[in-house]
């Protein structure tokens, strides 16, 4: 990845975590977590085969440990959705799972020493989720749940034959180690296609798979899922007055604004021109709204780009709890709840299934 690579700020008021410098991060953990999914399920049910295959010498009693790593995934799967910092989540489910792998292992007698290396899979995966200190973490985890099981029930044996341990260590690394160029190029050919050049938010593409991603979730967890759409208020005139390098700016200072007010899991995208939508899951609608005065507040309250004053309307739509969160039926009613802002004065924020509209803050 280049040097000059520029990422878009954090989401969360501008937080970051040493797992996700980013809103590119995130999206790509969150992504490639619901493309793991069915691959995940279907290595547990091939590692439960090879263990039940090998029950007449080791017994059958260790497919039992299945069952709970996989568990570890699954709250992952629907916590991590929920949590501010849903990175942390998805690492924790990972290193559990690997515990409770450790555990079976240093369970089942000298089987343990030929069956360590299972413990490599799993590092395949922590390039497709997680930048550079993720690997480093699920890596040095590994490394020590395979040393605790070899040295801490098998020392005899691990003393007479080192390689017996080192073997498993050099693929850990091996694995680890060619997974980081792919984790690089899946990142930049990510932010290439994804992230809009101009204001470093994410683009119309990177919506619709997260669209897909989030209707899928919904399904799971049953939370509302809010969506806010803005639009600046006569955009047109600050491009002919001030000229475009002057609109740009104020785009980019908007994109700033709105983005250092939201959550580290809310999603905030340009749709093209002076039009943004931001998506809140786990939102319902009164938050949404308060959410949406707090950014309208906050846009019109100081002047952007090169001083010139700004102010913004918004279109407010949420779906309700244990209901499915249906993106066009939103964004159709977000965006109409924006019209109605804009016809009513702008500097506005606009509710779905209602003509009222909150009263502006001058």
């Amino acid at each position: 990845m280049s040097s000059n690579h520029v990422y878009p700020r954090t989401a969360g008021q501008g937080q970051r975590s040493w797992l996700c410098r980013d809103d590119l991060d995130r999206e790509r953990l969150l992504e490639m977590d619901v493309e793991l999914r069915p691959l995940r399920r279907k290595s547990l049910c091939l590692l439960g085969i090879g263990i039940i295959a090998s029950g007449p010498w080791i017994g059958w009693w260790p497919v039992a440990f299945i069952v709970p790593a996989g568990l570890c995934y699954g709250a992952a799967d629907v916590l991590m959705f929920r949590s501010p910092r849903p990175e942390y989540v998805m690492l924790a489910g990972w290193l559990g799972a690997q515990l409770v792998i450790s555990i079976a292992l240093a369970l089942v007698g000298s089987f343990a020493i030929s069956a360590i290396a299972l413990l490599a899979i799993p590092v395949i995966t922590l390039g497709s989720r997680f930048p550079l200190p993720g690997i480093v973490v699920g890596v040095a985890a590994t490394i020590g749940l395979m040393i605790a099981v070899t040295f801490g029930f098998h020392t005899t044996e691990v003393l007479a034959e080192p390689t017996l341990v080192i073997a498993p260590v050099a693929l850990v690394l091996a694995v680890a180690v060619m997974s980081i160029p792919l984790m690089r190029s899946d990142i930049q050919h990510r932010s290439d296609a994804v992230i809009d050049q101009l204001t470093g938010m994410l683009n119309r593409k990177a919506l619709s798979t997260r669209s897909e991603e989030l209707a899928q979730q919904a399904l799971i967890s049953g939370d509302p899922v809010g969506m806010i759409v803005g639009d600046l208020d006569h955009f047109k005139q600050i491009n002919d007055t001030h000229g475009h390098p002057v609109g740009d700016s104020v785009l980019k200072d908007v994109a700033y604004l709105l983005r250092k007010q939201l959550r580290a899991f809310d999603l905030a995208y340009r749709l093209g021109g002076e039009e943004f939508l931001i998506l809140l899951p786990g939102s319902d609608l009164e938050r949404a709204v308060e959410l949406a005065e707090r950014l309208r507040e906050r846009v019109s309250a100081e002047p952007l780009g090169a001083g010139v004053p700004v102010t913004m309307s918004f279109g407010v739509s949420a779906s309700s709890r244990g209901e499915p969160f249906e993106y066009g039926v939103l964004f159709a009613e977000a965006d109409a709840a924006l019209y109605r802002a804009k016809q009513t004065g702008r500097d506005h924020v606009g509710l779905a299934e209602t003509d009222a509209e909150l009263p502006a803050v001058m």
